[in-house]
């Protein structure tokens, strides 16, 4: 496939509720949109590095600007006819996982669409339904959230994830365990912590937890594996994990017994297939996890879940989740397995923009061709 024309967006979607995390607070998600154009075939990508370089160092004003000036000219009228072609184009260019994400993501995209195979099946997986999780953010008070988790053990989720920092830590977990003592939980800390709360975390150890997500810092993986050898309760990587390489020194450490993969994270589908691959070969559970994506990037992250070895519940939400209108159609739902599970159904169409939405919630626009 040659690339013709590439189309960027940075987007601002506002959501219905600031989602809080130990890293701050975001009214709107700003994501980086990707038209990909091969003929008259085009494909889209996304990418939702957020607002600020909080949650990782990229940040959606830089990922457009560095997509705009250097990787996407560097694929413009290249012959891309396998994924490992765009990411070997892109190699040149440091980190910038975010970034390089939404151009692999929009050629798997075009492929799919190209080819006429559903997106999934592109990727390799045989299953079209998988279940997913809970997510709970912090919230305005401890009876607010507990309602909310009453009513996600209700409708069957097999699992709820709690957002976790200082001030919304140990009370709230033994409050929302002691409502739920054989519910399965996991908590997520956004490397709001460091080794030296290695007590906190062995407290932690006596509520029976699935996981204990990114406890320490973005950037570390030393220290992880020093406090997995300390606790009992498996330690899962999500911000560390930028890409194959780091997950392959994850495992070898160990650093985790879990690994949480985010496509925009790793640098897109490709890499994420691959650590998918990894994490399969040496017996390591993983999962999908979100950016609050519009339907065009969640899509991708279903096509995603359906590989084999994505055996922990993904974090793939309903649109009307988090917005009151998705920015592209269709809209992301979720349905009920024969289990009574909520769950997710593989897409063989992929969502677009809808025009009036994608131009009233543009702040900037480039057309690279």
């Amino acid at each position: 496939m040659r690339i013709d024309r590439i189309d960027l967006y940075h987007v601002a979607m506002p959501l219905i509720a600031p989602w809080r995390t130990a890293y701050g607070e975001d009214h709107e998600v700003h994501s980086i949109l990707c038209r990909m154009q091969c003929g008259s075939f085009a494909g889209w990508g996304e990418s939702a590095p957020l607002a600020a370089p909080c949650y990782s160092p990229e940040w959606a004003g830089g990922v457009f600007a560095v997509l705009r000036d250097w990787m996407a000219p560097a694929i413009m009228g290249r012959h891309l006819a396998e994924p490992h072609q765009i990411q070997d184009r892109l190699a040149l260019f440091k980190g910038n996982p975010f970034a390089k994400a939404a151009l692999d993501q929009a050629w798997w995209s075009l492929y799919a669409t190209a080819t006429n195979t559903p997106l999934y099946k592109a990727l390799g997986a045989s299953r079209d339904c998988v279940p997913v999780g809970a997510d709970f953010g912090v919230m305005d008070s401890l009876d607010e959230l507990l309602a909310a988790v009453d009513q996600a053990v209700a409708a069957k989720f097999p699992r709820i994830k709690l957002k976790f920092r200082p001030g919304w830590d140990l009370p709230m977990l033994r409050a929302v365990r002691e409502q739920h003592p054989r519910a399965t939980f996991h908590i997520d800390c956004n490397a709001g912590y460091c080794l030296s709360d290695l007590a906190l975390f062995r407290s932690i150890d006596e509520l029976g937890l699935a996981m204990i997500e990114q406890p320490l810092a973005a950037d570390d993986l030393i220290d992880h594996a020093e406090l997995q050898s300390q606790i009992k309760t498996a330690l899962c990587l999500d911000e560390s994990i930028r890409g194959l390489r780091q997950a392959e020194q994850a495992l070898a450490l160990p650093s985790c017994r879990v690994i949480n993969i985010k496509p925009g994270r790793v640098g897109g589908l490709t890499i994420a297939t691959q650590i998918h691959h990894l994490c399969r070969a040496s017996h390591t559970p993983c999962w999908v996890g979100g950016m609050l994506e519009s339907s065009v990037g969640a899509a991708h992250c279903v096509a995603l879940a359906m590989l084999d070895n994505f055996t922990y519940p993904a974090d793939i939400f309903p649109s009307t989740r988090f917005y009151r209108e998705d920015l592209a159609e269709p809209a992301i739902q979720l349905c009920t397995s024969p289990a009574g599970v909520p769950s997710v159904q593989a897409l063989d169409c992929l969502p677009e923009p809808v025009p009036s939405r994608l131009k009233k919630q543009t702040v900037q626009h480039v057309a690279i061709s």
